[in-house]
């Protein structure tokens, strides 16, 4: 059964800040806090989950007309396993520094919430081009909110960022930031900076 399709608008705004994977669904937590550590494996993280959410919304939608329902789920598994095998093996023979510091997490996207989410909420619903649109907005939010937390925490545990120091000589880093407790105060401070502006915009169209 297809739902309205949303405006391109509407679609980029939900995937950006609306429903942001990260900052407002709160999913993909594990691999977000796992690998957050530093700038390059954001933005590796992030273009390997989009890449992954666009093609699976594609072929989903393409054939939502054939897949059983009581075995949509499983079908679902097998379709986005297939793109993260072509992930991870791109990833192991063009970048293979990227892919050892990423380890278990690339294969682990096959499980990922964020695209089982968008595959039974979405592509199952819509016509093949908003899927394709819905993959590449959550893709993006996804991966801007990865970098923004990666940014955050490589500059302030290791006076870095994409592995260049920036910080000055004299500067001692926190290394508290880059560890899990780290993680997970960076992330909670963001989603709460997040839901201000999100009430505030809210507050601003109510008056």
């Amino acid at each position: 059964m297809e739902k309205k399709t949303p405006s391109v608008g509407r679609i980029f705004r939900d995937g950006l800040l609306d429903q942001n994977p990260i900052f407002v669904q709160l999913l993909g937590m594990c691999s977000t806090l796992a690998i957050s550590t530093s700038v390059i494996n954001g933005i590796g993280m992030g273009v390997s989950v989009t890449f992954v959410l666009i093609l699976s919304n594609l072929f989903i939608s393409l054939l939502r007309n054939f897949i059983p329902a009581k075995i949509r789920i499983a079908s679902y598994i097998v379709i986005i396993a297939g793109f993260v095998t072509v992930v991870d093996m791109i990833l192991q023979a063009y970048v293979p520094s990227l892919a050892e510091s990423l380890g278990l997490f690339i294969p682990l996207i096959v499980v990922n919430c964020i695209i089982l989410a968008r595959a039974e909420s979405f592509a199952s619903k819509h016509a093949p081009l908003p899927s394709v649109l819905d993959g590449v907005a959550m893709g993006l939010g996804f991966t801007v909110a990865l970098v923004i937390i990666s940014a955050i925490r490589e500059l302030i545990g290791n006076g870095t960022l994409l592995g260049i120091r920036v910080m000055p000589d004299f500067y001692s880093p926190a290394v508290l930031v880059i560890s899990p407790v780290g993680g997970f105060l960076v992330l909670g401070a963001l989603i709460a900076l997040v839901q201000w502006i999100r009430s505030r915009k809210k507050k601003h169209k109510g008056e």
